[in-house]
């Protein structure tokens, strides 16, 4: 569709967070403005599942260079299992991989996506998931956190995330958990979390967590796509099992949206630490968040 076929004004009064088209039923929007998210199931294909599992094993062997790509790794288990996908936690910045870029660009993921960032869309932040089997320390806990604490552009009403499981995720392999309805709060103050070895690079969290407030576990089959919003609630519990817990996942945007300046916003000690990774990493000297 043209940019004149879909609404970017929110409908009035009734819908605030989905545009006017075709594709998703009254029911479907109504669920998504009440919780600030949306479970599609089955939209992503197998077969397209399983060229970006092949496409993070060459990665993770190192038979496949992604440029400006973040690999996380669990260091203490290369030893171990040396170059292999038993030793990386994320692939995060894919977009110079052709392969894997391919998921933000499925027909069937912007059809949805489109519902909330209009027709003029980006694709922001690419990341690859591949939640380790974990132990009483808890390392790859992503504890309740807002994405749009990462994000140095506005509005948060025109950015949603896409994120596709790659088997099934539940409870015991670490499925994501959503605090429905939270999209429609501000951004709160995120950090490190203050407990004993639960402090992953970046993996910030709220400080100050409402823990009576409802949450929902999202049990997702492979292919099931949930899109949410960047101010919803969410994290991520510890992989209890043997296997690995695979999910591919992108943030969008609206070419309408704009940078915005951190300094002063609960957002600059993030923007600190980026930078401090970036000299470390590129020795560049001049660096911000935007």
């Amino acid at each position: 569709p043209t940019s004149a076929q879909v609404s970017v004004v929110p409908h009035p009064g009734r819908f605030c967070y989905t545009l006017d088209n075709d594709v998703l039923t009254t029911e479907q929007r109504q669920f998504y403005e009440d919780n600030g998210y949306l479970l599609i199931k089955k939209l992503v294909s197998d077969e397209d599942i399983e060229r970006f599992r092949k496409e993070f094993v060459r990665i993770c062997r190192k038979e496949v260079k992604v440029p400006g790509a973040m690999i996380m790794k669990n260091e203490s288990l290369r030893s171990q299992y040396g170059q292999s996908e038993k030793v990386v936690n994320k692939v995060q910045d894919f977009q110079e991989n052709e392969e894997l870029f391919r998921y933000c660009t499925l027909p069937e993921v912007l059809r949805y996506v489109e519902c909330f960032t209009g027709p003029n869309i980006m694709a922001m932040h690419t990341m690859l998931i591949n939640k380790l089997p974990d132990d009483d320390k808890q390392t790859f806990l992503h504890p309740m956190h807002q994405d749009l604490h990462y994000f140095p552009f506005r509005p948060a009403d025109l950015i949603v995330c896409s994120w596709t499981a790659m088997e099934r995720a539940d409870q015991d392999n670490g499925c994501l958990i959503v605090k429905p309805g939270t999209h429609k709060q501000p951004l709160k103050p995120h950090d490190y979390p203050k407990w004993e070895g639960k402090t992953n690079k970046l993996f910030h969290g709220l400080l100050d967590e409402d823990e009576k407030s409802p949450t929902v576990q999202l049990v997702m089959e492979k292919g099931d796509t949930v899109f949410f919003h960047p101010l919803l609630i969410h994290g991520s519990g510890i992989n209890k099992t043997a296997g690995f817990r695979k999910s591919i996942s992108c943030h969008f945007a609206s070419s309408e949206c704009y940078y915005i300046d951190v300094k002063n916003t609960t957002q600059e000690h993030l923007e600190k630490e980026l930078v401090e990774m970036a000299r470390n990493k590129y020795d560049v000297t001049s660096v911000e968040l935007k």
